[in-house]
């Protein structure tokens, strides 16, 4: 199951990275039935960081975060997730903190995801 949550953690990262130019410094993620939920912490950049010092800026970098991740999954998936898990990809919730620079995703499946044993 480990190396599954690391797994998944890389997809996370790369494809933030990718659309952001810097992925969370540490991802902490679980398994509940048919959900993953990630927390992410260190996302934003030092320019994003600069731009949230003022409430505008702050409205303008959650709306452009929530909102850019939100369409990419609602187009598809990332390659790879829906192998990695065994499961149907159906929707992305998500959030972030930006005092605090955290941010939260809740996948949301088709069916309950296994936990395949091993790490």
């Amino acid at each position: 199951m480990l190396k599954r949550i690391h797994d998944f953690n890389d997809i996370i990262r790369k494809l933030r990275k990718d659309l952001f130019g810097k992925g969370p410094e540490r991802i902490h993620t679980v398994f509940v039935d048919n959900m993953i939920i990630s927390t992410l912490y260190g996302n934003l950049t030092p320019t994003e960081k600069f731009i949230a010092s003022t409430a505008e800026g702050k409205e303008m970098i959650h709306a452009a975060r929530t909102r850019m991740i939100q369409d990419v999954y609602q187009k598809a998936p990332p390659d790879g997730m829906e192998e990695l898990v065994g499961a149907k990809f159906v929707h992305l919730f998500s959030d972030i903190k930006l005092e605090e620079d955290i941010a939260i995703s809740v996948f949301l499946f088709d069916r309950q995801i296994e936990h395949k044993g091993g790490k």
